[in-house]
């Protein structure tokens, strides 16, 4: 496993995010819909398994066009305090808290990095050996889209440390475990980008961000699908553990359906366990 050092730095794992753009066609589903996805719940938690085509944050098209929209209809009107967010592309576990107590708890432990959270995601390239990337996160500059973030030189950015474990390459590809000790918008994304192993069908940190502007403006492409390979970028949060924070709240769910098929068709043998035990701490 070979690490680069980096000095230290400011870390705040949650909000404030970003201005969100409209991506594609508008996307509603139902009360039934919402309830295969659940999880796990009791009387202070939701946790769902979103899909890698639905975003979190309310939207200007109802209650049933955001994953918050539909778990506060989903509880009659009641609270939905999202706190383990993902970006409409990622697909996998996220986690609401039903009151505000939990929620400053749960805001606290991410603060605090008193969780784990574990990823699976399909890289370009072979990798054969385990990265610690320790490289600081800032804007990119240069690049077209202005949420976009890069590696940038020490002391110039907020410190960002990424683990990634490869478990099956082949085929010009590999199926990687990730874990992150810092929270930074886009990390793992940009620092894939960064150690030359993107994520499958990332509009954004793959091969040209130019390919984002143009699915915003003409929508998913028989262009686009040539370059990219998947409709969406292929990163899956698996596995959430809670016990570091004091809940009694372990949660693992199986790789996204879309990925794995992505996977297998490429030739990729993956083991059978594909999470550790401990929810991805190292």
């Amino acid at each position: 496993m070979r690490a680069v050092d980096n000095p230290g730095g400011y870390d705040r794992p949650i909000g404030p995010w970003e201005r969100r753009l409209q991506q594609g066609v508008v996307r509603c589903i139902s009360r039934e819909e919402l309830a295969g996805w659940i999880v796990a719940e009791d009387e202070r938690i939701l946790a769902i398994d979103k899909p890698g085509d639905f975003v979190c944050h309310p939207s200007k098209d109802g209650p049933w066009s955001s994953l918050s929209g539909a778990v506060r209809e989903y509880l009659g009107g009641g609270a939905a305090h999202l706190v383990f967010r993902l970006d409409r592309e990622t697909s996998g576990l996220v986690v609401y808290a039903k009151d505000a107590a939990m929620a400053r708890r749960l805001q606290m432990a991410a603060q605090e990095r008193k969780y784990g959270k574990t990823y699976l995601a399909l890289l370009t390239g072979e990798l054969r050996d385990s990265l610690v990337i320790d490289r600081p996160l800032g804007p990119d500059l240069a690049s077209p889209v202005l949420v976009k973030s890069c590696v940038v030189a020490a002391g110039a950015g907020q410190e960002a440390r990424t683990r990634v474990v490869p478990l099956a390459a082949a085929g010009g590809f590999t199926l990687a475990r990730i874990s992150t000790e810092t929270g930074r918008k886009h990390q793992i994304r940009a620092h894939l980008q960064w150690a030359g192993h993107g994520l499958v069908g990332d509009k954004i940190y793959g091969p040209d961000p130019r390919l984002f502007l143009d699915f915003i403006a003409h929508g998913w492409t028989p262009e686009l699908a040539a370059v990219l390979l998947l409709e969406r970028q292929a990163l899956h949060c698996a596995a959430i553990d809670l016990r570091p924070a004091g809940l009694d709240w372990r949660l693992e769910i199986p790789l996204a359906a879309d990925v794995r098929a992505f996977a297998e068709r490429r030739g990729l043998v993956l083991p059978d366990r594909l999470l550790e035990e401990d929810g991805g701490r190292e």
